[in-house]
């Protein structure tokens, strides 16, 4: 067996061991109840903003929030140790997609769901990162972050197609969430409990990732605007979005529903950590 193959094997061996611990699954499980609260705060946060509030509506602002509570940074632990767990778990999901067909159809599902686990594990394992940070006293500002890597982006030649590249590709992913969202789609990975509670879980996950979808296409879009107009100031984070929603005709309400959208979600996410197939 050549090096590269050892490596594969040695690495799917630890997928397998992290897939078959009882322990590391309830961590992992844990990690989607970490999610789910922060989508209650960035719900809550969008809401106040809707309501003529001030507050960064985003994850980031999200974690300032818990660290601003007694304990707040006890708490960012517990998020970053969940979060990174939950990142490791959709890791090995990818590293084990399989390709049963054999055929190209079936080599395309597999990578195309490497690629879909590959792409939440690294989202959680950023969350599990940025909670850290904040837990030791990072305060990150998003926007400003954002507008940063853009203003950089569109100095360095072809920056400003790299940049309307990424807008795009936040776009169609929020586009994605809505149709996952009236698809009903996300029933394939969980186990939906029978009679209320099971109907309860499908309201809640079909306006959650609606309401998701719409933020982060409108953060897409803020992003290859900025692109096209060469104008950093234009970008922003997911605190942008909400705010260039603000603007637009019957924004406060749009704001409002958005944020009501993401406790919904964060609903979800709390059952989906209960039925989720892991």
């Amino acid at each position: 067996m050549t090096a590269g193959g050892r490596v594969k094997s040695n690495a799917k061996q630890l997928a397998l061991g992290a897939e078959s611990s009882s322990v590391f699954e309830v961590v992992a499980r844990a990690g989607y109840v970490a999610n789910a609260l922060i989508h209650a705060l960035i719900g809550v946060i969008v809401i106040v903003i809707a309501s003529g509030g001030k507050g960064e509506g985003d994850q980031a602002g999200a974690m300032k929030a818990v660290a601003a509570a007694p304990a707040g940074f006890v708490v960012l632990w517990l998020i970053a140790i969940g979060l990174c767990a939950l990142g490791v778990w959709h890791a090995a999901e990818g590293l084990l997609a399989r390709d049963r067909s054999g055929d190209t159809k079936g080599a395309a599902r597999k990578w195309g769901r490497r690629l879909a686990e590959w792409g939440q594990a690294a989202v959680f394992l950023a969350l599990g990162l940025i909670s850290a940070a904040v837990a030791i006293g990072a305060r990150p500002d998003a926007d400003q972050t954002a507008e940063h890597a853009s203003r950089a982006l569109l100095r360095v030649p072809g920056g400003s197609i790299v940049l309307a590249g990424i807008g795009l590709v936040i776009a169609i992913a929020g586009i994605a969430f809505v149709a996952m969202g009236v698809r009903r789609s996300f029933r394939a990975r969980m186990r939906i409990p029978d009679g209320a509670p099971g109907r309860w879980v499908m309201v809640l996950g079909v306006s959650g990732f609606v309401a998701k979808g719409v933020a982060l296409f409108s953060l897409g879009a803020l992003l290859t605007v900025s692109a096209f107009l060469t104008d950093a100031d234009t970008a922003g984070s997911l605190d942008g979005a909400v705010d260039a929603m603000l603007a637009l005709p019957l924004g406060p309400a749009l704001t409002w529903t958005i944020g009501v959208g993401f406790l919904a979600y964060a609903a979800f996410t709390v059952a989906r950590a209960r039925f989720a197939r892991m």
